[in-house]
């Protein structure tokens, strides 16, 4: 390794500082950007950490460059291997292409294509392998005890925690008087690096956590006090998804971080809406944990200029297409319903009319005669609507049951 005059085997302030000289040039000092639309609305200044508009699009790129850059070259002569849901994969390549380093990772099956075809364009080798992080991770130990390439580990490992950990340091330079800092966790390592550089600089800076409860090891282990496995549900956000928090970084957390919470999908959801419309920013759904606790309530007591960390912004187009719509849904921008209508000509016609009085705009509509459960003589019309919100979805139906229409709302 370079750098032997600091201890490598546990994170260190140190250890942070020597990240951020290592990394100088290599990596974007990602933006600070002042919401107002967010500010407003939550009764306190709010900016965002960009980490989204990170070179790979995540964070991940800091902590893979940093571990690598630590390494002699001849250390890393045979390869490195890593396994990934995506970020880190894309970290892991680009910091190898651009240091001449093979490169092999190891994703899950269900890793959407874009972080797939991203990682291969970065001139790594990809191998599809498990049903999810876990499985792959595993696939990728054996590979490289196989073949005596260096493992680069996602999250628990001190160099990647350290280089992670270089955030807070550019927090800290550009917001010196920042009050609270809302972070996503997964593994854990971008939270431990990251309250371990800030803690130091500025004990009263005030860290959250955000995990989705969907996968809520770094949760459970804080609050058990003990590291386990957790059963995983499906969710938005997959680059978060982690059965087992790491046993490096959960003390670091357990000790720094001031809280940890957890939020759900459709919060995740209507987070990246929210950000696209009001902020023009795009976020995968781990990047939009922090913003979700916030515009939920997750996080109590919050006061002066606080800091919304978005990790990252590598979400595929199908995805978001699905988010957008499941975040309108649950805004109230959207709304699905069912009407039984007389099967008879201008039914149909009348229908629209009375929908377009409502100002409710159609943007899909079944009209079926066959549908299980309806007598002959009525017709089956499901149909999508697009609403102004909430206020609005509640008079279109209060409007359609006055006019005797008998509707089930999806």
């Amino acid at each position: 390794m370079n750098d032997n005059h600091t201890d490598q085997t546990k994170l260190s302030y140190d250890l942070i500082l020597e990240a951020q000289d290592r990394l100088k040039k290599r990596v974007r000092h990602t933006e600070l950007i002042s919401s107002n639309h967010f500010s407003r609305q939550l009764g306190y200044p709010l900016l965002f950490k960009c980490e989204n508009l990170q070179t790979t699009g995540a964070f991940k790129l800091r902590g893979a460059m940093n571990f690598m850059t630590a390494h002699e070259r001849s250390e890393l002569s045979q390869g490195v291997t890593a396994a990934s849901a995506g970020n880190h994969a894309q970290g892991v390549g680009y910091a190898a292409d651009l240091l001449g380093v093979p490169a092999k990772i190891f994703m899950p099956e269900s890793t959407p294509p874009q972080k797939v075809q991203g990682t291969r364009d970065l001139g790594a080798e990809v191998v599809l392998t498990g049903a999810n992080f876990d499985e792959s991770f595993a696939a990728a130990q054996a590979d490289s005890i196989q073949n005596g390439t260096v493992f680069i580990h996602p999250f628990d490992d001190p160099l990647v925690m350290a280089g992670q950990g270089t955030i807070g340091l550019e927090i800290l330079k550009d917001l010196p008087d920042i009050a609270n800092l809302v972070v996503p966790i997964g593994g854990g390592g971008l939270l431990a690096g990251i309250a371990m550089a800030v803690k130091e600089l500025n004990p009263a800076v005030r860290i959250i956590g955000v995990e989705t409860a969907a996968a809520p090891c770094m949760y459970r282990a804080v609050h058990d006090n003990r590291i386990a496995d957790v059963p995983l549900s499906v969710t938005i956000a997959d680059g978060i998804a982690v059965k087992k928090a790491g046993s490096l970084t959960m003390p670091v957390i357990r000790d720094l971080v001031d809280d940890l919470v957890l939020v759900e999908e459709e919060e995740i959801a209507l987070s990246i809406v929210a950000l696209l419309e009001k902020s023009k920013l795009l976020v995968e759904g781990a990047g939009a944990v922090s913003l979700a606790a916030l515009l939920n309530n997750k996080v109590r007591g919050i006061r002066g200029k606080t800091i919304c960390l978005l990790s990252g912004g590598n979400i595929d187009v199908r995805t978001l297409a699905l988010v957008v719509e499941r975040g309108l849904l649950a805004a109230g921008r959207y709304l699905k319903m069912r009407v039984e209508l007389q099967d008879s000509p201008g039914a149909l016609a009348h229908l629209a009319a009375d929908l377009g009085n409502a100002k409710a705009n159609i943007h899909d509509i079944t009209h079926d005669r066959r549908t299980q459960g309806v007598v002959m003589g009525k017709t089956a019309v499901q149909l999508l609507l697009e609403t102004r919100g909430r206020e609005h979805t509640d008079e279109i139906i209060k409007f359609m049951k006055d006019r005797g229409y008998i509707i089930e709302i999806e």
